[in-house]
């Protein structure tokens, strides 16, 4: 049977690497992003199929599935990744940047989730992997609302693992720590040098990091695992 996953936020990042390796186990894979020169590039390298979506759009959403799923066979895999950044400290935040971050980064699960787990339940299996943070288990500084947002993404999948569990479905988090990407690895060297030496292991954690845990998580390994938050981050925070 192939397996077809949907990841979101997939044209670049941690995202990408997520597709790429599921890629290279032969899954079909589907990438919902807004970029779309980057989606249609780097889907093509990777021979994954990219869709335009705004994921904090619901119809959008509900739309894209049930056409993916009409045209190509229903999706058992899904890896909640997009996600924005919105900075700034809370009694100067405007609420159009509260609304966005929590629209794309927490409301697109509930988008997500709501098109798909029917679809799941009737076939009594289903893989869903929703892409927290650090920052959403500790909290950051002048990150209320992604730290919000990213907490929510969790408690959303203990409650969701419960009420699927016993159709076949787990719903599991990973949370990464500090990872090397075209945005951190845009940040001054100096900044740079001394977030790693927060890091026990000694070292920037890599998207193909995250990528593996995801894998993992989907596949059939890891069928009694549900509801379960796993950190990726070095040893940096620790629970």
């Amino acid at each position: 049977m192939t397996h077809r996953a949907l990841v979101t936020g997939g044209s670049a990042g941690i995202g990408l690497a997520i597709a790429k390796k599921f890629r290279s186990l032969g899954y079909e894979v589907h990438v919902f992003d807004i970029a779309e020169e980057a989606l249609k590039a780097r889907c093509a390298e990777i021979g994954a199929t990219g869709h335009v979506v705004n994921v904090a759009d619901y119809a959008a959403v509900e739309a894209a599935v049930k056409s993916i799923q009409e045209k190509n066979g229903p999706i058992d895999i899904l890896v909640n990744n997009a996600g924005i950044t919105r900075d700034g400290f809370l009694h100067k935040m405007t609420r159009e940047n509260w609304d966005l971050v929590m629209d794309v980064n927490l409301g697109s699960c509930f988008n997500t989730v709501r098109a798909l787990v029917p679809t799941m339940r009737e076939r009594g299996f289903g893989r869903i992997i929703n892409i927290s943070s650090m920052n959403g288990q500790r909290g950051q500084f002048g990150q209320t609302n992604y730290s919000a947002a990213k907490a929510g993404m969790i408690g959303l999948t203990k409650a969701l693992a419960q009420e699927v569990a016993a159709k076949g479905i787990t719903v599991n988090v990973v949370s990464p720590g500090f990872i090397l990407t075209e945005m951190t690895g845009a940040m001054p060297a100096d900044v740079l040098k001394t977030e790693v030496a927060k890091i026990p292991a000694g070292r920037i954690g890599q998207p193909d990091d995250i990528a593996n845990m995801v894998v993992y998580l989907a596949s059939d390994m890891a069928g009694f695992i549900t509801g379960a938050t796993m950190s990726v981050n070095g040893g940096q925070y620790m629970i």
